[in-house]
């Protein structure tokens, strides 16, 4: 096989030999690609090369993704949600996308286009909003071949390119300034204009789009944008660092230099962290007071600190800096044990200080969305950004390639099921922006975003990065390596790869997970050769069990691992696992103080809420506690909330006068009274009407 490098594969532009090397500059450039392409050239897992994150010659990652169109879901919980975001998600959100009167971002790419006459309105980061559903819609293509959606991408894709500067600039603001008032328009001249942000979602969808379609037209677009910011980086660095607000650009950038092999886009992605120290006025607000390799707690802004650590994780897989990587291993640990929500969701605070409580008050810098201090975590007025928890998300997927460890798929798979879906409706068209714990009718005090689902929110950067996440949930649910298949995630799904030496393996998963914790996995085309097939043990599954042809295959499986099954397979061999699904009644560190003495109840990776809908007559929310030893009885309710299993339990009702005006009185001695409560799925709350929601309940 010719040598080739990641371009080269895929038929893009990369540096040839020239015909003549008589200064010797443009053939010793030629020398370093081609050692370049010797060295990211090594094979190591065929078959993943179209996968959402495209580790297959990444040096320092130890899993490779799939190709986005190898998962197929058949039926079950994942199956429902796509076909939803197929049929409703993404043509109700180019709706509101293309209608100039709602969202106005498809509106502004026509005007920058000279398609029509305007001005930009909107939000400065509209663009983004817009690419992260042409990526749903990109991926929705890759796995239906809905001609409709290529058809309808390659006419968006033509005004998108007209957008473009001829210098690979594009941000509509921008350009449809300089379009109106030649002297006025100038790139990056205020930070918050968030135009790296928008380009970063440009080659993330671009990359996406290239490998469900197999085109380059949205793809050529990208490289032209990166291609203009490694100009930038190279002829006003300063420029760069002080506009990498929210820096999808840093995931963006990786991922091009992956799908094209050009090394100017990686050289770019180092230096981008390296220039964060270099930033004028720098915050803790935007992650870049302190230089990253200093940095051992999560800061500031959540989804820009968590879009940053995704992106530094894509450079430590290709580079393996071991200084990030044991920055980004403490940040991960103050997030997963000190900072994060029990449903996976991120970004506690809708204003705080850092850093907090400091000895230099000069120092203390307002925040946004912000992380908080440790243990920090408000249900009432919790924030939790849907993007924060997206960015949680897409940040321990990177980490899991780099280390294959379960604890970074077992929070993936806490915040897909619980801080993520709860943001959009069951029917897929209202959303939320902001995500609380608890819900409470009349408050004393005014929060900036709204307690119900919207069907469009003025800030429209989180409905779109929903429907994405949705979109490609299928894209987490396997990784290879070359010992074999990584089964990460569970549900009904037919399997078509190969394994690192080249040989086709088919599986296929049956289960009714995530309300059954029974796994079957039959394997449907093997090799003679051996390999592996790990399973993800979730953390919560103590006592779980294994066979392999109904024999005993395992003992003691450690819950927070893998278990790797290592032999030869055959057609027709089926492992079954079987995660226990009990109830658990869960506690919080002593100083999250606002749970004190209560629990939050957990049954497998679904956490649970009690909604006042569920609740007898004249009983309120504050008015109900659960028993230490509450029994729970689990129940599948077919066509409830889309098919839910909900708890049934027996509570308590606390009795005593309404609080008025009250703020402190003598503990009340009225008897507890028995009641029947139901909680059922957090995600699913807010889908029946108006009511009020808890997460945590008090024990009594």
């Amino acid at each position: 096989m010719p040598l080739m490098n990641r371009g080269q594969r895929y038929g893009l532009r990369t540096a040839s030999r020239p015909a003549k090397s008589g200064s010797g500059t443009d053939f010793s450039l030629w020398c370093y690609l081609l050692l370049l392409s010797l060295c990211i050239n090594r094979g190591t897992t065929k078959g993943a090369d179209r996968g959402i994150t495209n580790t297959s010659d990444s040096p320092y990652a130890k899993l490779q993704s799939v190709d986005i169109d190898a998962v197929r879901w058949t039926d079950g919980f994942w199956a429902d949600k796509l076909k939803k975001c197929h049929e409703v998600m993404i043509p109700n959100m180019w709706r509101l996308l293309e209608d100039p009167e709602i969202s106005h971002a498809f509106d502004n790419f026509q005007v920058a286009a000279g398609l029509k006459q305007g001005r930009h309105r909107g939000p400065k980061w509209h663009d983004g909003d817009f690419y992260k559903w042409l990526e749903a819609t990109a991926f929705v293509y890759g796995v239906t071949k809905d001609e409709n959606l290529d058809k309808m991408m390659d006419r968006i894709i033509e005004v998108i390119a007209r957008a473009q500067r001829k210098d690979g600039y594009i941000h509509t603001p921008v350009v449809i300034s300089e379009r109106q008032q030649p002297s006025e328009g100038s790139e990056f001249q205020n930070r918050l204009d968030y135009e790296t942000y928008n380009m970063g979602h440009l080659m993330t969808c671009a990359c996406i789009h290239h490998r469900a379609t197999g085109k380059a037209n949205l793809l050529k677009i990208a490289q032209g944008a990166a291609d203009f910011l490694y100009a930038t980086f190279k002829r006003s660095p300063q420029d760069v660092a002080n506009n990498a607000i929210c820096p999808s650009h840093y995931m963006g950038v990786v991922e091009l230099y992956r799908t094209v092999g050009d090394p100017r886009y990686l050289e770019l992605a180092k230096g981008l962290i390296d220039i964060r120290a270099r930033v004028e006025e720098g915050t803790d607000h935007n992650q870049d007071r302190l230089a990253f390799r200093q940095q051992r707690e999560a800061v500031g802004h959540a989804v820009r600190a968590n879009y940053l650590y995704a992106g530094v994780a894509d450079v430590c897989a290709e580079t393996g800096d071991d200084p990030l990587l044991v920055a980004l291993e403490a940040i991960w640990h103050d997030v997963a044990y000190r900072k994060m929500y029990v449903t996976g969701a991120t970004g506690a605070l809708y204003d705080g200080a850092s850093p907090d409580g400091s000895k230099s008050h000069s120092s203390i810098q307002l925040v946004h969305q912000a992380y908080g201090r440790a243990y920090q975590l408000p249900n009432v007025t919790a924030y939790n950004e849907s993007c924060a928890t997206i960015g949680f998300a897409l940040w321990n997927w990177r980490m899991l390639a780099i280390k294959a460890q379960a604890r970074f798929a077992d929070l993936m798979e806490l915040a897909l099921y619980n801080g993520v879906l709860s943001t959009i409706s069951l029917d897929g068209k209202r959303f939320f922006y902001r995500n609380s714990l608890r819900q409470v009718d009349d408050l004393p005090f005014e929060l900036r975003w709204s307690d119900k689902r919207e069907p469009y929110i003025s800030c429209f950067c989180c409905p779109p990065n929903i429907v994405r996440t949705v979109a490609e949930v299928a894209a987490y649910v396997y990784s290879m390596s070359p010992r074999g298949v990584w089964i990460n995630l569970y549900g009904g799904n037919v399997l078509d790869t190969q394994l690192a030496d080249g040989s086709p393996l088919r599986l296929q998963q049956k289960t009714e997970y995530p309300w059954d914790g029974t796994v079957r996995v039959t394997i449907e085309k093997a090799p003679k050769e051996e390999f592996s097939v790990f399973l993800r043990i979730p953390g919560w599954a103590e006592e779980s069990h294994l066979t392999v042809n109904g024999k005993p295959a395992g003992k003691n499986l450690e819950a927070g691992r893998y278990h790797e099954i290592r032999r030869s397979w055959s057609s027709g061999d089926r492992i079954e696992l079987v995660l226990p699904m009990s109830v658990e009644l869960l506690e919080a560190h002593p100083l999250v103080e606002e749970v004190r003495n209560q629990v939050a109840v957990r049954r497998g990776p679904i956490v649970y809420c009690l909604e006042s809908l569920d609740l007898p007559d004249n009983v309120r929310i504050e008015d109900v506690a659960l028993f230490p030893a509450a029994q729970f009885q689990d129940r599948f309710a077919e066509g409830f909330l889309g098919g839910v299993v909900v708890l049934q339990a027996k509570a308590q009702r606390l009795s005593g006068p309404a609080w008025g005006d009250t703020l402190y009185r003598r503990l009340s001695q009225h008897k507890a009274a028995k009641i029947d409560i139901r909680l059922i799925p957090y995600y699913a709350w807010g889908n029946r009407g108006d009511s009020e929601m808890t997460v945590w309940i008090p024990l009594r």
